[in-house]
């Protein structure tokens, strides 16, 4: 197996230096992107692009023999184009332009515009080409990446053309309008701890403190004892000694009426100090996370602290809080994740939902299978097929870019779980099947061949695929060559291998497997039905179609997962009865509820709005992951500066917080199969920890409020009008905690979280600007020349009486900007 790894890194570092070579001898072009015109004339509406292609100094583009590769998310018309060019698809969302017959080439320093349509209209920018390089016939293997390109933000009415629907620009007067919901409060009136604990009572005394409390544990609370410690080191200096130390009591006991192993009881007096009580060591985890929220803001030059007497009873609502991080469509090295899982500590989350596999990568190393990594986990151009996966969402020609490329050694992967147990967060790997699964269809395609050809033994024993398969089908993601094929015995082979080696890593990392999440997502209508491999099987089951076929392959799947002393975890397709019907209404499948499924249910879409409690009424338990409320890698608006992806809808910092968890369809069993809630963050638009950072946060602290805060009045009132102002009133104390206390803790405390800072709303109004911000507290400024506002600029004091272009900005207390605002005050 070691020879397989050296040989992957050689051919890595070979590949890097290939491609970084010809980078700096042969960088011949640049190239700028633009819509031009969002055409809206017809029903079928449709928006024409333009890629502007710029032959360098020296560098002449010639007549045939070159292709330029990029990335485009899905909906190009592809066929010939002005100017005898040709767009083509070559596989999933890798597209091409290349000259036919006619073309002349383009001279040095002239420009070639390529004019090509997209299905329907392009809102968001993720539909954009990313990642282009250059391939000359010549040099097929060699892929020269245009570093310098520009996308250009629509600004013209032409290019914002879009119906009146869901996808209408949002302007500054609407933000305002929207902001205006919240209003600001007092320090003084906030809720101390987020989330919003089950049972708060204030006493009236306050407790200082000169020095560090004096911390006593029980047995089991190593990593709890370890950070209270840390907690108050960074607030506290070592203080005078002649001062007996407060004490800080931990221990593992009964918290009063409740069961939750996360409950705890938090108390602070000046008699007794600080004492915590958790059910379980989670519990005590969870409690000192509160009393962190009770430490004053971090103050440079502060020698003591004040805490206010209380007494907390808290439990979380739901037993499951989590987050789904998707690192196979691009990858976030192993840093980012021990950052995201301190984040899900601070907020009390508790399962981490490991998105490892994808169509566009495996990330995980699994011994005896080397190819999964080797050729799984690296994406870069080649013009033989089998070296490794093509380039996706923007990961370019070189196989060493860091997000288009990369895996956890078992090392690292240990490390993981080790550091996300330490802080009680379950780690819940997801291995994609059947669909989806098109990076581990072609490392074992390819290591069948590389055997095949070496005469090795055993070559198809891990085979995923039907190579007589002659079934049409295309996924969202365009691909049509990614399934995982149920008429192989090898398949399930290579199913029981991964999920034992999994199952045996998390074994040494002291926290073993509870379940794993088995896929089950968008398998494309048209798989399985022209694989000669798949009929035998149906047929001698006895199999009456597809559907049958479907429920085979996850009685076989569950049975591999058992095997290894889990629980099977999934999509909610896994419990749905497939129809052969795109489009159909799904509905609960009557032959696994008696398994213990666990489903994840993301379509809550028109026609399923509540398909997620009919599986909870049919038997099946259930995590709410609605795409309409929870799906993070969904744009904040349809405005064309905001990233993100717009398929499902566009979740705004309440919409998140306004989803009711629990809907009127469910029964009163159905109630006690909801386990709790996920926000999910697929990466297709994410290429670096910051874009990460901006999509996940504030978002994810709604999550955290609406998963562990017991059910607020304004969910259960029946009026409607009460319901308004009661959530009008709780929406203001959730704005104002996190804009005055949560978010400039983490800018303080941190300092590496680039969440995203809206813009601010602005309303002309009797001649001057009124200006707010969805996030009350945080610092507003202005300029009145349209220039973009520094942290030097003028605060906002109150309405902006000046005339001209104003411009304005939230900023958080590390000094970074947020996006800008602009009205014209004449």
């Amino acid at each position: 197996m070691k020879r397989y790894h050296h040989l992957a890194a050689c051919i890595l570092a070979l590949s890097a230096l290939i491609s970084s070579a010809h980078a700096a001898q042969q960088e011949a072009l640049k190239m700028r992107w633009e819509v031009l015109n969002n055409d809206v004339s017809k029903p079928e509406a449709h928006t024409r692009a333009r890629l502007s292609v710029t032959a360098l100094r020296g560098h002449a583009l010639p007549a045939q023999g070159w292709s330029l590769y990029f990335n485009i998310a899905y909906g190009v018309v592809t066929g010939p184009l002005d100017g005898n060019l040709m767009i083509e698809q070559v596989g999933g969302g890798m597209y091409r332009v290349r000259p036919t017959t006619g073309f002349k080439g383009l001279k040095a320093g002239s420009t070639l515009h390529v004019d090509y349509d997209y299905t329907g209209l392009l809102i968001k920018m993720e539909r954009a080409p990313a990642g282009p390089y250059l391939v000359y016939d010549a040099t097929p293997d060699v892929g020269h990446a245009v570093s310098d390109y520009q996308i250009v933000l629509p600004t013209r009415a032409t290019q914002l053309q879009r119906p009146q629907d869901r996808h209408a620009l949002v302007t500054p007067q609407d933000t305002y309008r929207r902001n205006a919901q919240a209003a600001l409060l007092p320090a003084a009136a906030l809720p101390p701890v987020f989330p919003t604990p089950l049972a708060l009572k204030m006493g009236a005394g306050r407790v200082q403190l000169v020095r560090a409390p004096q911390v006593i544990s029980g047995p089991g609370l190593k990593y709890e004892t370890a950070f209270a410690r840390a907690l108050f080191a960074r607030y506290l200096p070592q203080g005078d000694t002649s001062h007996a130390p407060l004490p800080l009591r931990l221990r593992i006991g009964a918290v009063d009426a409740q069961q939750s192993p996360e409950a705890y009881e938090l108390s602070i007096s000046g008699d007794d100090g600080i004492n915590i009580t958790g059910n379980t060591a989670a519990g005590v985890a969870r409690g000192l996370q509160s009393l962190h929220d009770l430490l004053p803001l971090p103050s440079p030059g502060a020698t003591q602290i004040e805490l206010q007497e209380l007494e907390v009873i808290d439990a979380p609502r739901f037993a499951y809080r989590g987050f789904q991080l998707d690192v196979a469509r691009n990858f976030q090295p192993k840093e980012v994740v021990l950052k995201t899982l301190d984040l899900m500590a601070t907020y009390k989350l508790n399962k981490l939902h490991f998105h490892i596999t994808d169509d566009e990568g495996w990330r995980l190393e699994i011994p005896g299978l080397p190819e999964l990594t080797s050729i799984g986990a690296v994406r870069g151009h080649s013009a033989k097929a089998g070296v490794r996966l093509p380039p996706a969402y923007g990961s370019g020609p070189r196989a060493d870019d860091p997000h288009g490329s990369g895996y956890y050694t078992r090392a690292d992967y240990i490390e993981i779980l080790r550091y996300a147990a330490a802080r009680h967060i379950e780690v819940i790997p997801e291995i994609e099947m059947p669909g989806h699964a098109r990076a581990a269809v072609k490392a074992m395609e390819a290591r069948y061949h590389r055997m095949q050809a070496a005469g090795e033994s055993g070559a198809a024993q891990y085979l995923l695929s039907d190579f007589n398969d002659r079934s049409v089908y295309r996924s969202p993601q365009e691909y049509n060559d990614h399934v995982i094929n149920p008429g192989l015995e090898s398949s399930y082979a290579f199913i029981d291998h991964v999920v034992g080696e999994i199952a045996a890593l998390h074994r040494e990392a002291g926290a073993p497997l509870k379940t794993m999440h088995v896929g089950g997502d968008e398998l494309p209508h048209g798989a399985w039905e022209k694989s000669p491999l798949a009929q035998a099987l149906m047929q001698r089951e006895k199999l009456a179609g597809v559907a049958d076929l479907w429920d085979y392959f996850y009685h076989r799947v569950d049975g591999i997962v058992r095997k290894h002393g889990m629980y099977a975890s999934g999509w909610e397709e896994l419990g749905a009865r497939r129809s052969t019907q795109e489009g159909a209404q799904q509905l609960p499948n009557p032959r696994f509820t008696q398994r213990g499924f666990s489903l994840y249910v993301w379509n809550n879409t028109p026609g399923n709005e509540d398909f997620a409690y009919r599986l909870a009424n049919a038997g099946y338990d259930i995590v709410l992951a609605p795409v309409t409320n929870m799906y993070l890698d969904m744009a904040a608006n349809g405005n064309p500066e905001e990233p993100g992806v717009n398929w499902g809808a566009y979740l705004e910092l309440d919409t998140v917080y306004g989803f009711k968890p629990l809907g009127a369809q469910l029964t009163e069993a159905g109630r006690q199969h909801i386990r709790g809630l996920e926000a999910t963050l697929f990466s297709e638009t994410i290429r670096n920890s910051a874009q990460l950072d901006y999509l996940m946060m504030p978002r994810l602290l709604a999550l955290a409020e609406r998963a562990w805060a017991p059910d607020p009045a304004w969910a259960q009132a029946v009026d409607s009008t009460q319901a308004a102002a009661l959530q009008r009133s709780a929406w203001s104390g959730f704005v104002n905690t996190l804009g005055q206390r949560v978010l400039p803790r983490l800018d303080l405390e941190r300092g590496d979280v680039a969440y995203r800072i809206a813009p601010p709303g602005l309303l002309l109004e009797g001649g001057k600007v009124l200006v707010n911000h969805v996030l009350p507290g945080l610092t507003l400024r202005y300029t009145t020349d349209g220039s973009t506002p520094t942290a030097r600029s003028k605060p906002v004091t109150g309405p902006i009486a000046a005339k001209g272009s104003i411009s304005a900005a939230a900023f958080d207390r590390t000094g970074r900007a947020g996006l800008v605002a602009r009205i014209v005050n004449r």
